[in-house]
């Protein structure tokens, strides 16, 4: 038990209790005589207990236990009330020792206070343990003085061996996960982050407990060094230890029945119920953990939901859905925008002599049911897997595929830019689907949500080249003559790319040894697949312009127009930070700045994020540009009408698919025949699902498809008129 002071007067309280005896007294010899009959008091003097100078009713204290000191704020006789739950304020039946209470706050049957601030209008009900050591870290990953190195909490992220392993920390996001255990081979950028970690903290043994204004905690058994925010709701909770709730008013956080978290910082906004798990964790903003949820040594990204399966040793980046009890995630860095299907088992390590084995996702995951993977394995952005049992590992570099399993010992197929040509309905309907998702109120971590984002297009121009080179082998397995003319790798690929363009309906498979261990894939499709990615390239690349031409005010781009953008900083290559697009090299940028403790805290990494957020469009539009010159290898300045034309065509192609192959995608849920089987007739059905002509995002999409085709026509007409 702490031991008891019998201090006399504030002067030479602890620095704690001083801080917070502004506008306090200490008891009168009538209130002391009034709390005896009704309170112990066990050796402790009463002079230990300050209470408001303005509003303190002693008859609101009553069957408490008081140790150490205690200085309790206003109490009237007035109720608080959250929900069904009405209470009295005041102080009843608890044990208190060394606490500070704010005004207005009902404690009431908590078994044991200790060491806590709490905040005002507080509702402490039905408590078996709250309590704070003097070493608490509230699930940071930091040490106090003397502790060994130890007592460090890591969080092994995205390697099942703790080579990647992060340390939380209380304003942390997937961003600054990602950095920290993607560069591993940086060792001055390791120490740096390490450094800027540990100095955000005190390293005093001189912790208290915290608690926010409007915080209700009822009937749950363990809060041990947790610090709650304000507007926080409890109920139910098994055991609280060494975490920190972050929670306003604006974005309430709220914890559930038989909740466990251990070790970790819960983010704003945030949910977590029934009997769900974390232990060695990071939550961001707007999540969702419930049903017997476990999240293990990982760390979940903002507006994600986590139901009844388990997730160990991951990063995962916002908008990540997994559900479904037979479900769970192994060691793996995911993308985010994922969704992984009832019965997937992802990441073994069955095929390593030591758990050492990861994998990586780009955004859009999207593994079949009951699929399973092995590590390594790496998948490009959007990725659809089919159901099946892939027992080697994969290297999927063609982004919007799709991927099936053949069986064990064979290899695996692969429509590339499966997406664009069977269920533009998910592609399109992505942007708004996540932006409507996103509850957050204060917005830290970046996040692209559009599938047709630099990183994305990247790994196109990569599937691309992979397609052309592969032709490439084809043929000469074909003994086609222009092949077999070619006198470099160069010429080889422009026969290849020529025989893509002046075949638009070949059909032959390409063998890609690299996507499977051993057995490799077939690529099926690969001249509809180029097509359709290069007519996405430009679709991007107009639509990027068409922005920018809104941003600036205009209807058309011009000479000026074309210079100033050229003039842009140009960025090729791009990386996905924990859910934000950055240039790759302005990342570097970052390291340096870190490494010369330019950028010494995280706030300033934070404030460098944001920099490059503001100048992205920018940053996309001179890429853009850089792609349509890539496409025709040569400069816009040397493009004539026919290329303009060509572009326009493409692109009005496109955007018109796109919005009929949203409506057909849309049309296989109403006109399929299964589908009635349910139903005893058409209006059932429609009132069960909804008509086809309600679909509020259809009907959206046909008004913006109509003004982007509007956008477009006139985009380059000026230029045109140059030529």
């Amino acid at each position: 038990m702490v031991q008891v002071s019998t201090v006399q007067n504030a002067s030479v309280l602890p620095q704690f209790y001083s801080d917070f005896l502004d506008g306090k007294r200490q008891l009168t010899s009538s209130e002391i005589s009034l709390l005896k009959k009704t309170n112990k008091n066990s050796d402790s003097s009463w002079k230990n207990v300050w209470v408001s100078k303005d509003s303190f009713d002693v008859s609101l204290v009553s069957g408490c236990e008081i140790y150490g000191f205690l200085v309790i704020g206003s109490l009237s006789a007035s109720t608080l009330k959250y929900h069904d739950l009405a209470l009295c304020e005041g102080l009843y039946d608890s044990y208190l020792e060394n606490v500070v209470i704010g005004d207005d706050c009902v404690v009431r049957n908590v078994h044991y206070l200790s060491n806590y601030k709490i905040g005002k209008r507080n509702i402490l009900f039905n408590i078996q343990e709250m309590s704070c050591t003097n070493h608490s870290k509230f699930g940071n990953g930091v040490l106090k003085e003397g502790e060994p190195e130890s007592n460090r909490v890591w969080i092994g992220i995205g390697n099942e061996n703790d080579g990647r392993r992060v340390l939380a920390f209380e304003n942390m996001i997937p961003a600054d996960a990602y950095i920290w255990s993607k560069y591993r081979d940086d060792f001055l950028l390791q120490r740096r982050l390490l450094e800027m970690t540990e100095n955000q903290f005190s390293k005093e043994l001189n912790t208290f407990g915290l608690t926010g204004d409007d915080v209700v905690i009822k009937n749950t058994t363990l809060l041990k060094d947790a610090k709650i925010g304000g507007n926080a709701y409890i109920k139910g909770a098994f055991k609280l230890k060494n975490i920190t709730v972050l929670s306003s008013e604006v974005e309430a956080s709220q914890i559930g029945e038989g909740v466990e978290l251990v070790n970790g910082i819960l983010g704003y906004g945030s949910r977590v119920f029934y009997q769900a798990v974390a232990v060695r964790f990071v939550i961001g903003r707007n999540c969702q953990l419930k049903y017997g949820a476990r999240l293990l040594n990982s760390i979940l990204g903002d507006n994600s939901t986590v139901s009844c399966c388990e997730i160990l040793n991951n990063l995962i980046f916002p908008f990540h859905e997994q559900h479904h009890n037979s479900s769970f995630l192994i060691a793996s860095t995911v993308g985010g925008q994922s969704n992984i299907a009832s019965g997937a088992t992802i990441g073994s390590n069955h095929n390593s002599r030591a758990a050492d084995g990861e994998m990586y996702a780009g955004r859009g995951f999207w593994p079949g049911l009951c699929s399973d993977f092995k590590h390594n394995s790496r998948f490009a952005s959007f990725t659809l897997i089919s159901k099946g049992s892939y027992q080697h590992e994969l290297n999927i570099t063609f982004p919007f595929s799709l991927v099936a399993s053949n069986g064990p010992c064979e290899p695996i197929t692969i429509i590339p830019a499966y997406a664009f040509m069977y269920n533009m309905y998910a592609v399109a309907r992505n942007k708004a689907k996540f932006e409507k998702r996103d509850k957050r109120i204060i917005k830290i971590q970046n996040i692209e949500t559009d599938p047709l984002a630099p990183d994305t297009i990247q790994e196109v121009e990569g599937a691309l080249r992979k397609i052309i080179e592969l032709t490439a082998t084809y043929l000469i397995s074909e003994k086609n003559k222009e092949a077999l003319a070619a006198k470099t790798k160069e010429d080889l690929y422009q026969v290849a790319k020529d025989y893509l363009h002046k075949n638009p309906n070949a059909e032959f498979g390409l063998f890609d040894k690299d996507a499977q261990k051993k057995y490799g894939a077939i690529v099926i499709k690969p001249v509809k697949a180029y097509k359709a990615y290069r007519r996405i390239v430009k679709y991007f690349a107009v639509r990027t312009l068409c922005d920018y031409c809104d941003r600036n005010g205009k209807e058309r781009l011009s000479s000026e127009d074309i210079f100033k953008i050229s003039k842009m900083p140009l960025f090729s290559e791009w990386v996905n930070v924990g859910g934000q697009i950055i240039p790759e090299l302005r990342l570097s940028q970052l390291f340096e700045l870190i490494k010369e403790q330019t950028a010494d805290t995280w706030d300033k990494v934070h404030d460098y994020y944001d920099g490059c957020q503001e100048q992205y469009e920018d940053f996309k539009v001179a890429y853009a540009l850089n792609l349509l010159e890539k496409l025709y290898s040569r400069p816009i300045s040397d493009f004539n009408r026919r290329i303009f034309d060509g572009i326009i065509e493409d692109v009005l192609f496109a955007n018109q698919d796109m919005y009929n192959a949203t409506l057909i995608s849309r049309m296989k849920d109403f006109d399929d025949e299964f589908r009635m089987n349910t139903f005893r007739n058409a209006r059932e059905m429609d009132a069960v699902l909804g008509g086809i002509t309600d679909n509020e995002f259809i009907l959206e999409m046909k008004e913006s498809t109509s003004v982007f085709e509007e956008k477009v026509r006139s985009l380059f007409t000026e230029l045109t008129s140059l030529d």
